[in-house]
């Protein structure tokens, strides 16, 4: 496709949310990345999921300094979770476009306009993600990397088992998300994935690139968290939910799901294992 001239690039929304274990300086990085696109947001959601600290409110102060009018911020009296301040968020969001941030990771410069390209290519198109280089220091040391089918048809095959799309850069319509009713809670550690499901089974779009959107900060005991028999127990819930409605069958329920709910209660270390040799 003919790559379209950067002006004439449709304005998005960038939707965040942020709540009070955050670090204040990850925040200050994660808001500046999206701020430096080569393309620039018009529109700035920040949902603070219940009270901050001191630090971040800092942080979110001096932003409104430096974003001026672009950025609008909304307090949520009590934090209700990722699920919940997202769709508060959104609903002000002025533009068919939005684009997901998490406000702990760090956009690549050029991410969203490869995302408004990708929109501009295909009129069809109702969201999009692509690659995560993973860190737990610095950005220029990876740890892993998370890559995505490409094609409408690869991911529908995919997200039968695994997730289809990278959340922390996403790109949506605001139409296709709400047609759906949003985000839900239902699957609490799978709302994204849940989301995902309900946008494709209506016939929505979905496309990935290869390139990498998004420098996505890990932690040492990240796969201690995606482990332990709470996670085994709604994963397999979740796709029990999958399997019901007909949109992934026994075989990949007992080939995706079950092998999954293995892993995570093996030791950690294994565990650890098996997610990078997965990446």
């Amino acid at each position: 496709m003919e790559k379209i001239n950067i002006e004439n690039l449709p304005h998005y929304s960038v939707l965040m949310s942020v709540y009070f274990k955050e670090k204040p300086d990850y925040l200050r990085q994660s808001m500046l990345s999206m701020w430096n696109q080569t393309v620039r947001t018009n529109d700035f959601i920040l949902v603070c999921d219940g009270p901050l600290t001191e630090d971040l409110d800092a942080v979110v102060e001096e932003m409104q300094q430096q974003f001026g009018t672009t950025l609008l911020v909304f307090r949520l009296q009590k934090n209700g979770g990722l699920g919940n301040a997202l769709n508060e968020g959104l609903k002000y969001c002025q533009n068919e476009l939005v684009a997901r941030m998490d406000s702990d990771d760090i956009s690549r410069r050029d991410r969203c306009e490869k995302q408004l390209q990708m929109f501009a290519d295909n009129p069809e198109l109702s969201f999009c993600s692509g690659t995560v280089s993973e860190f737990v220091v610095s950005p220029s040391d990876p740890t892993g990397k998370r890559e995505l089918p490409l094609s409408n048809e690869e991911i529908r095959k995919f997200s039968r088992k695994r997730n289809p799309m990278n959340h922390p850069c996403v790109m949506f319509k605001k139409s296709a998300v709400i047609s759906v009713g949003g985000y839900d809670e239902t699957y609490h550690l799978f709302e994204d994935y849940y989301l995902w499901i309900r946008i494709l089974k209506k016939g929505y779009i979905a496309e990935n690139t290869n390139d990498v959107l998004l420098d996505m900060r890990t932690s040492p005991d990240i796969y201690q968290r995606r482990g332990g028999k709470k996670y085994a127990e709604d994963m397999l819930r979740f796709h029990k939910w999958l399997k019901q409605t007909g949109w992934s069958s026994e075989i990949d329920f007992l080939t995706g799901a079950v092998p999954h709910a293995i892993i995570c209660i093996l030791p950690n270390s294994i565990r650890a294992l098996v997610y990078k040799k997965l990446h």
